[in-house]
C-alpha cells in the first residue's frame, strides 16, 4: 500500500491508507474462504460403494472388502454393501462370512428376492440343501408378488 500511495499520490503514507489496507485484507480473506471447496463431514456411503466396485474391477478384492466394511460402519442399514461384500467373500471361498452378510442383508431388506437366491447358492456351496430349498421357495413366493 505505501508503494501505491507513493506512485499515485507522491507520498508514502496518507491518512486513509490503514483503512484501505484493512478493507483490502478483509476482501482477500473473504475471497480466499469462498474459494475453498467444502469437505463433507461424513463420507457418502454410496460413493464409497462405487469406489469398492472400482477396486474390484482392478482386482483388489481385499481392499474392496475393507472399504465395504468401513461403509457398513458408517451406514449400518446399507444392505447393498452387505450383499456386495457377501458376493466378494463368496468369490474368495469365505462362505461362512458371506452367509452372515447376506443373512443380515435379508434382515434389513426382506422383500429383495435376489438376496434369497444368493443365500440359497451359498447354502448349496456349503452342502446344506434344506435351507437352500427354503430360500428358493421364499424367492419363488416373492417373484409371484
Amino acid at each position: 500500500m505505501p508503494v501505491a500511495g507513493k506512485i499515485i499520490l507522491g507520498a508514502w503514507a496518507f491518512q486513509e491508507s490503514a483503512a484501505i489496507s484493512i478493507i483490502c485484507f478483509a476482501i482477500a480473506a473473504y475471497l480466499h474462504l469462498r474459494s475453498r471447496s467444502p469437505k463433507p463431514a461424513i463420507p457418502d456411503s454410496a460413493e464409497m460403494m462405487d469406489r469398492a466396485f472400482r477396486l474390484t474391477a482392478s482386482g483388489r478384492l481385499a481392499r474392496a472388502i475393507a472399504l465395504l466394511t468401513k461403509t457398513l460402519r458408517l451406514d449400518k442399514k446399507r444392505w447393498q454393501a452387505l450383499q456386495y461384500r457377501a458376493e466378494l467373500r463368496a468369490s474368495q471361498g469365505d462362505y461362512r462370512g458371506a452367509l452372515d452378510d447376506v443373512s443380515e442383508a435379508i434382515r434389513l431388506a426382506p422383500d429383495e428376492r435376489h438376496l434369497y437366491l444368493l443365500r440359497a447358492g451359498l447354502y448349496n456351496a456349503m452342502g446344506q440343501e434344506s435351507p437352500a430349498q427354503q430360500d428358493y421357495e421364499t424367492a419363488s413366493r416373492l417373484a409371484d408378488i
